[in-house]
């Protein structure tokens, strides 16, 4: 269906136009019949692998494929940009299937660009306070357009619900390649048979017994998790301090402070989603053609 002020094959997002608030007071973004449409498409390619993701208020912003670094490799993903949610997975068949779905609330996410260097160009960190890691774009182009429309998404959300910035986020973690002796001990050599681990709280590669340890991380996982020799020390004194002096409060006769807990991911070594920082393949297989995005008016598909 082709919408009054369709505008077919553009190469670019308009950014300088791109305003949901206006949309969302005329309600002919949200309740248009074109983005329900796209957000079913979406829903229908990840199937019963999928969570819904129709709900009242909610626009499919933008999509594309950007290379995200995982533990052990970059891989391709394909990523969905909402007004309040940041999906992807990963590809099964190009715009067709895909699987093993993520979701991450905007509200909880902060970018931070990444310094082109002679293997890699045009990413960013995705941080949150689960888990952080890093994608890039195709070109330079497409890296300004993603993270600027990720910015304004955040932005929107945060000043209509008067929340501030999430300040804690976890750490990304660095690459297997990048580690070939543990980041800890400086002596360990990684084998076949001695092998990787990552501490969950600074990222580090480190080997079995400099991580023998696990701490409660609450933002990450209701479990404790591995860490670093290093950071169970600095934990531990931070968690002996907040006690002392939550014990202090008692004795006035006020509530004890205690840590919180939240849900998380089991902390598997195992899982190729794990975070990484950068890898050692080339991202420059991402097609030009592999980000879609909608403008202001609803109407309108473009590429970059």
């Amino acid at each position: 269906m082709k919408l009054e002020g369709q505008i077919e094959n553009s190469q670019r997002f308009y950014s300088d136009v791109f305003d949901l608030e206006h949309f969302f007071a005329k309600k002919q973004l949200v309740n248009s019949e074109a983005n329900a449409h796209r957000i079913a498409v979406v829903e229908n390619c990840f199937g019963s692998s999928g969570q819904p993701l129709a709900v009242p208020g909610r626009v499919l912003v933008g999509e594309g494929v950007l290379t995200k670094m995982c533990r052990k490799k970059e891989k391709p993903r394909q990523f969905f940009l909402f007004n309040d949610i940041l999906v992807y997975g990963n590809i099964v068949i190009s715009k067709k299937k895909y699987n093993k779905q993520h979701i991450i609330p905007l509200e909880e996410v902060k970018l931070e660009s990444l310094d082109d260097n002679d293997q890699h160009r045009n990413g960013w960190v995705i941080q949150t306070a689960t888990k952080s890691f890093a994608v890039y774009a195709a070109t330079s182009v497409e890296k300004e357009e993603w993270v600027a429309h990720i910015n304004k998404c955040v932005g929107d959300l945060l000043r209509k619900s008067g929340k501030k910035a999430s300040e804690t986020h976890a750490a990304v973690w660095i690459p297997d390649t990048e580690a070939d002796i543990c980041m800890h001990c400086k002596k360990t050599q990684f084998t076949l048979l001695t092998r990787r681990h990552h501490c969950r709280k600074c990222g580090s590669v480190v080997c079995g017994p400099c991580s023998n340890k696990r701490f409660l991380l609450p933002n990450q996982s209701s479990k404790p998790l591995r860490v670093c020799l290093n950071c169970y020390d600095i934990l531990s004194k931070a968690k002996t301090n907040h006690n002392n002096s939550a014990d202090t409060y008692n004795k006035d006769g006020k509530l004890r402070n205690r840590f919180g807990d939240s849900s998380g991911e089991d902390d598997s070594d195992e899982d190729d989603e794990g975070i990484n920082k950068s890898a050692d393949q080339s991202h420059d297989q991402v097609s030009l053609e592999s980000v879609r995005v909608y403008d202001k008016k609803l109407s309108l598909v473009t590429y970059i």
